[in-house]
């Protein structure tokens, strides 16, 4: 396996590429695959990171502002 990652390998592989997908699109191509890897790399990072525990239904109903109710108004 570690044959396949020889220089030469990858400069037939590069001349492949650049040939199927031209010069216009490889810049496309390379941003794609850059940010697909920054996606998965921050996936990883909140997959490993642990959680907050989530706060007490009693907590989060206090935290919540008491709107009035509204008074029947009456009709003549």
């Amino acid at each position: 396996m570690g044959e396949l990652f020889q220089p030469t390998h990858l400069l037939v592989i590069g001349l492949i590429v650049f040939v199927l997908f031209g010069a216009k699109r490889l810049p496309e191509l390379g941003k794609g695959l850059g940010e697909g890897l920054k996606g998965f790399k921050d996936g990883i990072k909140s997959a490993s990171e642990p959680t907050a525990p989530a706060a007490p239904i009693a907590q989060q109903q206090s935290a919540a502002p008491v709107q009035p109710k509204p008074e029947a108004v009456e009709q003549k």
